[in-house]
């Protein structure tokens, strides 16, 4: 059973939360991840504070040094603060990913509710539609999208969150198509409350409820995504101090100073597997089990 399904199924778990299982305690990796996401958070909203060096200043004299006291993770072939781009590069790509991420959000939201809602041909035709996106895998799609829009990041948003639309569109529609027919929403029509307002208060709040863990989940793939794009030169254009441009900067130099490539691929690797067991957690909780 996929997680769409998984989710989609413990709304409909009639186990009282009193019975969630599991021992309430933290593991090791769960703390270890919500640790280093801090870090990265406070990195993305307040570089100043982990590092007071310019990520744009070059000094070629100081070109290709390796990791030390004065240089934390080495200096590139420019003779930049790897530890400084590292630095300033999580806030370009915790933006885009989590801008993608929202615009999927918002975007799957509204289609999977319209389509839960409608009838006929409205739904028919909004279904095709997710199913011609979901046969493209979502960084093909992406980079298909970029091959239109042209690089930046602004189209590196757009086309990540459009790829990831149909994961949540499928989940709201089949959220609403059956709580939109559940005994209390056919007991509130009774009472004469109008379409706009049943939808608002008795059918988005359940048939949107498992997205915050989706988004979760799918935070680190637009992470993971965004930083492939932006390697093959589809996002943030160089000096700018983005993880993948980097990746991509320094993979002529990985004999000579692999510290200007790993240690920026480290911190991809590492945001994106926090993040996917702060997701996994999150997830484990919601349908009442216990993840060992």
């Amino acid at each position: 059973m996929t997680v769409t399904e998984n989710i989609s199924a413990s709304l409909h778990n009639d186990e009282p939360p009193s019975k969630v299982r599991g021992s309430g305690r933290l593991s090791v990796g769960l703390l270890a991840a919500g640790v280093f996401l801090v870090f990265v958070a406070i990195a993305a909203v307040l570089p100043g504070l982990l590092s007071k060096t310019d990520p744009l200043y070059a000094d070629p004299l100081v070109a290709f040094r390796a990791p030390s006291a004065e240089h934390w993770f080495g200096t590139d072939q420019l003779g930049r603060d790897v530890y400084s781009r590292v630095v300033h590069g999580a806030g370009h790509s915790l933006l885009i990913g989590l801008s993608a991420i929202v615009l999927a959000v918002v975007v799957g939201a509204l289609i999977g509710v319209v389509a839960g809602l409608s009838r006929g041909k409205v739904d028919e035709v909004l279904t095709r539609l997710l199913d011609v996106i979901s046969s493209f895998p979502d960084l093909l799609l992406a980079l298909v999208l970029i091959s239109f829009t042209g690089p930046g990041t602004v189209n590196l948003i757009f086309a990540l969150g459009i790829a990831s639309v149909p994961r949540f569109a499928r989940v709201v529609r089949a959220q609403t198509f059956v709580i939109a027919r559940s005994g209390y929403v056919e007991q509130a029509k009774t009472f004469g409350l109008g379409k706009i307002t049943l939808v608002r208060r008795h059918v988005l709040p359940h048939a949107i409820a498992s997205l915050p863990i989706l988004a979760t989940l799918g935070f680190g793939s637009t992470i993971l995504g965004a930083a492939a794009l932006s390697f093959l030169g589809m996002g943030p254009q160089p000096p700018s101090p983005e993880w993948g441009a980097m990746l991509s900067e320094g993979r002529n130099y990985l004999r000579q100073a692999w510290w200007v490539t790993v240690l920026p691929g480290i911190a991809v690797t590492l945001t994106v597997v926090s993040v996917t067991v702060l997701g996994r957690h999150w997830q484990a909780r919601f349908e009442g089990r216990s993840l060992r």
